[in-house]
C-alpha cells in the first residue's frame, strides 16, 4: 500500500488515527485531509514529538495497514 491510498480513504483512515493518537481533534483530522506533512506536522504540534520520532511514529502505524 502506498500513501496514496490513504488520502484517497482518509474518511474510513480517521477512526484509525483518531484510536492512535487521541489528542488529535475533528477538526485536525479535517484539515489533515490524509496528507502525510499535514499529519506529522499535527502530532508535532499535540504531542511535542521531534520530526525523526513523528516520522517513525507514522511509519509504523502505516506498516499496520498493509
Amino acid at each position: 500500500m502506498d500513501w496514496n491510498r490513504v488520502e484517497g480513504n482518509w474518511k474510513q483512515f480517521k477512526g484509525n488515527v483518531k484510536e492512535k493518537w487521541g489528542k488529535l481533534t475533528d477538526d485536525d483530522l479535517n484539515g489533515i485531509e490524509g496528507r502525510r506533512d499535514q499529519l506529522e506536522g499535527k502530532l508535532q504540534e499535540r504531542y511535542g514529538y521531534a520530526k525523526d520520532q513523528v516520522r517513525k511514529d507514522v511509519d509504523d502505524w502505516f506498516s499496520t495497514l498493509k
